[in-house]
Order: C-alpha cells, then structure tokens, then sequence
C-alpha cells in the first residue's frame, strides 16, 4: 500500500532555509526535495526539453521509487495539437531513458481549446505510443465535465492505452473572491471546472489546487482524502501533488495530505523524515 505525494516543482525560493537548506547546488535541490515527498510534477519539460545529462541527473539524485510525472513539451500538445508530432516525440522519450521506472507517467495536458471533436486526434495519438510507459491526460474543455456522453467518449478512447484522466480540482479556489496577489493570478489562469474524482486505472493521479489560507485548503481537500483512502483499499497506487496560490507552503502540505490519510490508515508507510535544513554539526 503505497500513496505517493508532491507538488508543483522541485525548488522554490521561499522553500529554502525553511524547508530545505538555504545553499544548495543544482545538483542538490531534487535530492533535498525527495527527503520531504516522492513525487514530483514534471512541468519544465512542457516548455523544452532538457538535455540527457539533466534527466541523469534527476535519476542520480533520487531512488527508483520516486515518481516523476512528466509532461510532454508544447509543440506536442498545444501548437501541433498531437499531429505530426513523430520526430519531437521520439526525440523526447530518448531524453527520458534515464529516469527508468521513476517515470511514473508521461502526461498529456492538453490546451482548454482541445475540445469533444478533437477526440479522434488523441486517439490517434495514443494508438501510436510506444508500448512500456503509462500515460496519463488532463483536459480542460467543459463539456468533457458537463456532457456525459463526451465523458465517455474519452473514457473509452483512455481505456484503448489504459491511460489515466489526470483531475486538476480547483474548485476550493474559485469557492470564494481571491484575496492575494497570487490568487487573484490563479484566478485568470487556472481552469474552472467541476471536480472529479472517478479513477480509470490502478494508478489515479490527482492536482488539488488550495489558497493562501491553510485551514481553507486543508477544509478543501477533505473529499480528497475520502477518495484516495477507498482508492488505497481498492488495492490502488495513486499519486497527489499539492498546490497553493503561491506554492510557498506546499512542500510541508503535501505530507500533511499524506498524514491526513494514514491518519485513516494506520498501515500505509509514513514518509522519510526530511532533510533539516541546517546542516548537521558535532555540537
């Protein structure tokens, strides 16, 4: 029985000196941060690619248990919207080789446009993956939370790669007017759409998006907490990365999510304790 937890990103400056040691390399920072979760968001790849010698690097500073879920670059997703896209493809699953069984999920976000009439191009699309990875897609068009029927129209297109339906809940933070800079940001960034909690595969993968208040993203995730406990009794593995506005508080939230649910499963694994963030002296 094993949940895996995480945020957004791997390194954040208001993190340091808090959470993880003030002075830390680059060849540092996903190492100290895979003392405090197990998982992480990939969302740098969505904007390039990196070069091999910095997914290696990912792989030698974490454990073949930790969970990258990897986002596949725009060009892909967002400019040619899943067609022609071969050649960027290929040359991205090479760059990834080395992450092995760390790459949990390659995810497929796909733009707010990509609507119930662009199903045919995910299908396509993942018809024509390579065997051997597990696929995970979020959308963000409406009516494939509002209309029923393209609800499952794009679960049976899912089923033909056993793929996952990524839920990115954002529903706390449009529950209420934003009451920070930062919220007022995810306000004209973030999508609005109804919360799901349906999960198609043994391995759910979950965004919950909070606010600035921790007693309102806690209240928040409650539902949460209900669903990835019944997930876990199912027998399932599922993964939830936290979010806030302003992510400054999100690396201690997400163990908080983790031990609201141990909380009602006394047998899933705690977490490693986490790193300190002063370096450990003799006196």
């Amino acid at each position: 029985m094993r949940l895996h937890v995480g945020c957004a990103m791997w390194t954040h400056a208001r993190w340091q000196g808090r959470f993880l040691p003030d002075r830390l390399s680059p060849g540092d920072r996903l190492r100290a941060y895979a003392t405090w979760c197990d998982a992480v968001e990939g969302n740098t790849t969505f904007y390039a690619t990196p070069s091999r010698a910095t997914v290696e690097s990912w792989a030698a500073q974490t454990s073949p248990g930790f969970r990258f879920v990897v986002k596949l670059p725009k060009p892909i997703t967002h400019e040619r919207r899943l067609r022609n896209t071969e050649d960027d493809l290929r040359t991205f699953l090479e760059v990834m080789e080395p992450l092995g069984p760390r790459a949990h999920a390659l995810w497929v976000q796909l733009p707010g446009s990509f609507s119930p009439t662009d199903l045919g191009a995910l299908a396509a699309f993942l018809r024509g993956l390579p065997q051997g990875h597990r696929y995970a897609v979020e959308v963000r068009h409406p009516a494939f939370f509002e209309d029923e029927r393209s609800q499952r129209l794009l679960e049976r297109v899912l089923a033909t790669v056993e793929a996952e339906w990524v839920p990115f809940d954002t529903t706390v933070m449009f529950d209420g007017p934003p009451t920070s800079d930062a919220e007022r940001d995810a306000w004209t960034k973030k999508p609005r759409v109804p919360r799901r909690t349906r999960a198609l595969t043994g391995h759910p993968i979950v965004r919950y998006l909070g606010r600035d208040a921790e007693e309102r993203t806690v209240e928040g995730w409650r539902p949460w907490v209900d669903t990835v406990t019944e997930w876990l009794r199912e027998g399932r593995s599922p993964t939830v990365f936290i979010h806030t506005p302003d992510n400054a508080d999100a690396l201690r939230l997400a163990r908080r999510f983790h031990d609201d649910v141990r909380a009602r499963l006394p047998e899933l694994a705690p977490l490693p304790d986490p790193m300190p963030n002063e370096p450990l002296t003799l006196f």
